[in-house]
């Protein structure tokens, strides 16, 4: 009998156990969220300020849900990205199924699966059928680190193993990038994390690493 395990319910210890997924702790692995950002435009600039203030402005009446977040802070952020546009498109609310073997294998068959992970992910942006970048919407009150193993358990699907695979987890005012590379055994590492409550609007940080990411995928 196949045991199903809901991605949202996975855990770190889990990926390690079942996948010898690694914490890289060198420096030089994920240089991508701090080397050589690109130029941001004052009209940029002006925008990002918007999204921060509209998102603290609506979080004083209530706390912010999932859908929210996407409306109020997600998808300008894809638009100033430019994953609106070719090569990307974007793919929302994609159901996944995936086993041990499939992702030692590099396919996603769970026929001959004992224990089978499924979910849904939210936002999905792919480039001629590649799992290039994955995006998770938390709920605002939710910290980064649920949404960390989910992130990791999709991009571990990934069927482009000597490809990167890049995440941003979220959840409206807190943002963190992941890098995984599939490899003998997989291994990621996480960047700094940026937040809206800091004087200085980090979100420009946040658009710039996603503008590197876009850059290098297409």
């Amino acid at each position: 009998m196949i045991q199903v395990i809901q991605a949202q319910n996975i855990t770190l210890a889990y990926l390690k156990k079942k996948f010898a997924l690694y914490k890289s702790e060198d420096e030089q692995f994920f240089t991508e969220w701090f080397d050589y950002i690109p130029e941001m435009t004052e009209l940029e600039k002006q925008y990002l300020d918007r999204i921060k203030n509209n998102y603290l402005n609506v979080l004083e009446n209530a706390p912010l849900l999932e859908e929210a977040v996407k409306l109020v802070v997600l998808s300008p952020l894809l638009d100033l990205a430019g994953f609106y546009r070719p090569p990307f498109y974007i793919a929302t609310e994609e159901s996944i199924e995936i086993c041990e073997q499939a992702i030692i294998d590099n396919e996603l068959n769970t026929e001959d699966a004992k224990e089978v992970i499924k979910g849904q992910i939210d936002v999905l942006v792919l480039q001629d059928q590649l799992w290039l970048l994955i995006i998770e919407s938390k709920r605002s009150s939710f910290s980064l680190a649920k949404a960390i193993p989910q992130a990791l358990t999709y991009m571990l699907a990934n069927p482009q193993p000597e490809h990167p695979a890049y995440s941003l987890v979220m959840n409206g005012e807190d943002f963190q990038f992941i890098k995984l590379i599939k490899q003998d055994k997989p291994i990621y590492a996480l960047s700094d994390r940026f937040t809206l409550y800091k004087r200085e609007n980090e979100l420009y940080k946040v658009l710039n690493i996603l503008k590197k990411i876009g850059q290098l995928l297409s």
